[in-house]
């Protein structure tokens, strides 16, 4: 197993990753840390590799150059039993939910608890029935995803992605789909699960609002020079960026006062 002496701190460190398919590059020379308890923000313009960068990160994609570190593992260099481990650690949620259509929602939050833990049945649908209720899906174990909405669609496959208590949680433009008012639920649901969970959590939006109202840490991902160009708090770089395509991106619709804010 490759480890390295990074800093205690960070959780995740991306080393001069290059992501391709084949020969052509998406993205090169990428560099940075997720710090435990961050709200970690992938952002940047359609096509720069936002979702690509996650399926790295997750174990989908293999980097064409450069390595990722959970801790002081090397993921990209272990074997894959390794980095299975790494991932049972880790929630995701997509931009669909990726729910089973044919099972109802508590199966749907039952089924990592089933594949991945010893616990009877009894405390499996506790359990489910604890998930469900933090993402506001009291009671709703017995529907089916067609019978609900958009939004509770999300929330449930939130709540199947924190069924086994993740030390990471990923996000995969969250609030596509929704509406102001369920996208602003969302993000909140984020936030207390950060703080009820203890977790870090990495997401993938272009969304100015959530941006803004989760996000304590980012990473720009630029598509016309294939590479990161800023990294920081987002409020901070919406006001001080060297780079003009990082603030025009941060302050789209803005009005000179509203700037100031």
């Amino acid at each position: 197993m490759k480890t390295t002496d990074h800093s205690s701190v960070a959780q995740i460190v991306v080393k001069n990753l290059t992501m391709a398919y084949d020969n052509y590059v998406i993205m090169q020379n990428l560099n940075f840390s997720v710090n435990p308890g961050d709200v970690f923000i992938i952002m940047g313009g359609s096509g720069c590799g936002k979702s690509t960068l996650l399926r790295h990160l997750i174990g989908l994609k293999a980097p064409f150059k450069g390595e990722i570190f959970y801790g002081n593992t090397s993921f990209w260099n272990v074997l894959p039993a390794e980095r299975d481990r790494i991932m049972k650690q880790a929630g995701i949620l997509y931009q669909s939910g990726a729910l089973w259509s044919s099972m109802t929602l508590g199966q749907n939050v039952a089924l990592p608890l089933e594949q991945y833990t010893n616990l009877k049945q009894k405390e499996i649908r506790e359990l489910v029935a604890f998930k469900l209720s933090l993402v506001g899906l009291a009671g709703f174990e017995d529907f089916y995803p067609s019978e609900i909405s958009g939004g509770m669609r999300k929330r449930a496959g939130l709540a199947r992605a924190i069924a086994m208590d993740p030390k990471f949680l990923f996000f995969d433009e969250p609030s596509a789909g929704l509406d102001p008012l369920s996208a602003r639920r969302l993000d909140e649901l984020i936030l207390e699960l950060r703080e009820s969970l203890g977790a870090t959590i990495v997401v993938v939006t272009h969304d100015l609002d959530s941006i803004f109202m989760i996000g304590n840490n980012s990473v720009f991902l630029d598509a016309g020079t294939k590479t990161m160009s800023a990294m920081g708090h987002p409020r901070m770089l919406r006001q001080d960026s060297e780079y003009d395509d990082v603030r025009l991106f941060l302050r789209r619709g803005e009005t000179k006062e509203s700037r100031h804010r």
